[in-house]
């Protein structure tokens, strides 16, 4: 499938980390967290293509990526401890790809179609809400990784 069908299909927007998206789910149920009340959890289709990739962010919740189409997709996380984890979701799992994978609350993640496009989807739990969303500035996470400067460069917006 030709991904501009894709965009047109589910109406998506552009995200600000990168690629498109368009929510389909937003439980009615408020659960409390530490940054106040949140739905119980979100879903959203998320696109990205190799002229649009995601950049590094980080989220105060735990967000669940669930493979669809198209090509496969590396995420890049960097933990808490300053580990540096790279994981490619896609169709073969004979290859070792991964059709679903959980990134954990506060780490820095980034993700990149290794093709013309990734189609997949996001699920949060608490609920994203864009108070808890937090994009990774270049200098900030130089200063505090600096041993992944070539990684930083490559998925950092400034």
């Amino acid at each position: 499938m030709d991904k501009q069908k894709i965009i047109n299909m589910y109406n998506m927007q552009s995200h600000p980390e990168g690629g498109y998206f368009a929510e389909t789910y937003r439980s009615e149920l408020l659960v409390d967290t530490s940054s106040g009340k949140r739905n119980a959890s979100t879903a959203i289709y998320f696109l990205i293509t190799k002229n649009s990739i995601s950049h590094f962010h980080r989220l105060k919740s735990d967000e669940g990526w669930h493979f669809y189409l198209g090509d496969p997709l590396k995420i890049i996380e960097i933990t808490p401890s300053r580990e540096l984890i790279e994981t490619i979701m896609g169709p073969s799992l004979n290859l070792g790809h991964k059709s679903q994978y959980f990134v954990p609350a506060g780490h820095w993640f980034a993700s990149t179609s290794l093709g013309d496009y990734s189609f997949v989807g996001c699920t949060v739990s608490p609920g994203f809400d864009f108070k808890d969303f937090e994009m990774g500035k270049k200098k900030d996470l130089s200063d505090k990784f600096p041993n992944m400067n070539e990684i930083l460069d490559m998925y950092c917006l400034d």
